[in-house]
């Protein structure tokens, strides 16, 4: 008897690993092509949870201070935040809402486009159309992730 002892693969070993792996990438590859706007969705949820972080704390100094109709909180970075008289929320203009972002311009906001247009709301837009909205009468914030592309 001849043993003859096998070194490697066959070419056709070779092309059905290679046809196995084309498949399951096939079938993977879509689901990692929603992650990016599965990731979009989720940054501006987290923007979300930082401007109310933001009011919270602002709210919370300008009640500390003792005043209820005060117009404006002093933050612990000697940065004046615009508020409402009597409820102590941020203003929706750069000078409240903006201040305690720190995104009093577009510049300073990363990727969000702030719009201080509309008088009592706020709307900070992802470049790729989801929008974070805050209203200064009740300190409402809305996240809006179904225009996300």
């Amino acid at each position: 008897m001849n043993k003859h002892l096998q070194q490697g693969f066959t070419l056709v070993e070779l092309i059905v690993v290679i046809v196995i792996l084309g498949i399951l990438a096939a079938t993977a590859l879509p689901r990692f092509i929603n992650v990016q706007k599965d990731a979009r969705e989720s940054s501006v949820k987290g923007f979300g949870g930082g401007v109310r972080s933001a009011a919270g704390i602002v709210v919370g100094k300008h009640f500390a201070t003792g005043s209820a109709a005060a117009t404006s909180a002093l933050m612990a970075d000697n940065v004046s935040v615009a508020t409402k008289p009597t409820t102590g929320l941020p203003t929706a203009e750069s000078s409240g809402i903006g201040t305690a972002m720190r995104c009093e311009t577009s510049v300073a906001c990363g990727n969000f486009v702030a719009n201080y247009g509309t008088p009592g709301t706020a709307t900070f837009t992802l470049q790729t159309g989801c929008a974070v909205t805050y209203t200064d009468t009740d300190g409402n914030v809305t996240v809006d992730t179904s225009t996300c592309n």
